[in-house]
């Protein structure tokens, strides 16, 4: 099972990635309003305070099996999302997805925007630039915004469950097999271990942030 909650995590991360890579990009670029960004950032961040059992519902009524969406691509494309690992991972993403776009928005917006000035003074379209200035420069940000989504991704609970139910070997993750274990008469040793290990995964992820923040901190300080 713990081996499971992780993959489910990791899934879920690969998942929102490069999602989150492009929505950070359009986000800061310039210009740096258009009609209804407010709404459309509110919309992106709206997992970060609805309670996750609503996140969990809406998902449901929109990729269940009788859900409209949910039909559709199961019997057009064989895709399944509730009550399958991959609802589960979807969940998982969509939860920890603020958290990555957060953490690259913010790396990206602290680029000194007169590097890729000068790139476009050279030459450089805005894709070239984006690649060889933007793109290295927000690499910490998006490394700390990818571990964040995954340490949220393994601790996920309402959403999860309410969407994909708790299977043991399929859809269980480390905070619902903790909490089946609670409920089972002499489940407190196993409920502890996986609480030991999810306390030793967060705080790693956490460690390990802050390590990749303050080494691109110490190295572009050298060509300041």
């Amino acid at each position: 099972m713990d081996g499971g909650a992780a993959v489910l995590a990791n899934r879920a991360d690969g998942h929102r990635f490069q999602p989150a890579v492009r929505y950070s990009r359009r986000l800061c670029a310039r210009p740096l309003t258009f009609p209804g960004k407010f709404l459309f950032d509110g919309f992106i961040h709206l997992p970060l305070v609805l309670p996750p059992v609503v996140t969990g519902y809406i998902l449901l009524m929109l990729l269940g099996r009788r859900a409209p969406l949910g039909a559709f691509l199961a019997d057009h494309f064989g895709i399944v999302f509730s009550f399958r690992w991959t609802g589960a991972a979807l969940a998982c993403g969509v939860m920890g997805f603020p958290l990555m776009v957060r953490a690259m928005r913010l790396s990206i917006e602290a680029i000194d925007r007169r590097l890729e000035d000068a790139a476009g003074t050279l030459g450089a379209n805005s894709l070239w630039t984006f690649g060889l200035v933007t793109l290295p420069l927000a690499l910490p940000g998006i490394l700390v915004g990818a571990i964040l989504c995954f340490a949220k991704a393994l601790g996920e609970f309402g959403a999860t469950i309410t969407f994909v139910s708790n299977i043991p070997g399929e859809t269980q993750t480390i905070s619902a097999a903790i909490y089946t274990y609670t409920q089972v008469p002499g489940g407190d040793a196993k409920a502890w271990r996986l609480t030991a290990i999810a306390i030793a995964i967060a705080l790693g992820a956490l460690i390990v942030s802050e390590i990749v923040q303050r080494t691109a901190h110490r190295r572009l300080a050298q060509f300041e």
